[in-house]
């Protein structure tokens, strides 16, 4: 039969392969579904300014406190609002990688 003899364990080698793969893209689907309710919240100024958003980088809510804001100095309050939201986009993308990063390079 030679080293090709064997095709019907191949073929449920094949068939393993396919169970494993949909169990990984379902996995994945999942672990998306889960980013998108999930919130991370980002701040600067000491907590003078938050942003909630979802892992999806949907903006949930945006907190601002009064001492945070000055007539005189509104770029200041413009910083500070840019810096919570980078705050928060950086979380969000550290969850992403946390709930995806172990499909990437998977072609699902």
């Amino acid at each position: 039969m030679g080293k090709f003899g064997g095709f019907g364990g191949g073929m449920g080698n094949m068939q393993q392969l396919m169970r494993q793969a949909q169990k990984m893209q379902q996995e994945m689907m999942e672990a998306q579904e889960e980013l998108k309710t999930m919130e991370v919240t980002g701040s600067s100024g000491g907590g003078l300014v938050e942003v909630t958003m979802t892992c999806e980088k949907q903006i949930v809510s945006l907190n601002i406190k009064p001492e945070a804001v000055d007539p005189d100095d509104i770029e200041m309050l413009e910083d500070l609002v840019i810096a919570a939201f980078n705050d928060a986009t950086s979380k969000a993308d550290e969850e992403r990688e946390q709930k995806l990063g172990k499909f990437a390079g998977m072609g699902l």
